[in-house]
């Protein structure tokens, strides 16, 4: 029942809390974004959903336009404190996960869930997708999840697939609301931001 039918209901109304305030964050981001280097104001990415099905996954933008996409040995997402693709307010933005706000609108359209695993990039076809892979978009991606409020960027792609596994076989709104709290002290204590898993390299792609 909750799986299904009241997860969806709250996501609704969350999403539409999010969304009022997502409005003044935007009049206040945004310029400083745009003023930053004149670029976009958002990143739409590419991500699959529920089932596999592809969306436009939106968040502000925290890079450089046409940054170079450089990922660890196991395909997680490349993060540092002094990462050279990411710009001043982008670091802020991700330091405080202020980037991931615009979601709520990937959240009321149902392509994402507050809670849930992240999504998937599409650059991976589905027809190679494992056992864990394929358990994982059973649910929708959530804007958090089990990965993001405990561990964040510290444990390897397996690991976080795992978890997400173990996420589906226990959705409950007493799990989800762990893990919504747990979100809040994570970001709150700035935890686990970056992954640090590659040789640096070069001291910081290429400086």
């Amino acid at each position: 029942m909750y799986k299904k039918f009241i997860k969806r209901l709250i996501d609704i109304t969350i999403g539409l809390l999010g969304l009022l305030f997502m409005i003044p964050l935007l009049l206040i981001i945004s310029p400083i974004i745009y003023f930053g280097d004149r670029g976009p104001i958002f990143y739409n990415a590419e991500r699959r959903g529920l089932n596999g099905e592809v969306f436009k996954m939106y968040k502000f933008r925290s890079m450089y336009v046409n940054a170079p996409d450089i990922r660890n040995d196991d395909s997680s997402a490349y993060s540092s404190d002094t990462d050279s693709r990411v710009t001043r307010v982008g670091r802020i933005l991700r330091k405080t996960s202020l980037d991931e706000i615009p979601q709520f609108l990937n959240v009321l359209k149902g392509d994402m869930s507050l809670i849930g695993p992240r999504p998937n990039l599409v650059s991976k076809p589905l027809d190679s997708f494992d056992e864990f892979e394929l358990k994982r978009i059973t649910v929708r991606p959530g804007i958090t999840g089990y990965n993001q409020s405990y561990f964040r960027n510290s444990i390897s792609q397996k690991e976080k697939y795992v978890n997400d596994c173990y996420y589906v076989d226990h959705i409950s709104f007493v799990f989800d609301v762990k893990i919504f709290l747990k979100t809040v002290k994570t970001v709150l204590l700035v935890k686990n931001i970056n992954t640090n898993s590659i040789k640096e390299k070069g001291n910081e792609l290429g400086n």
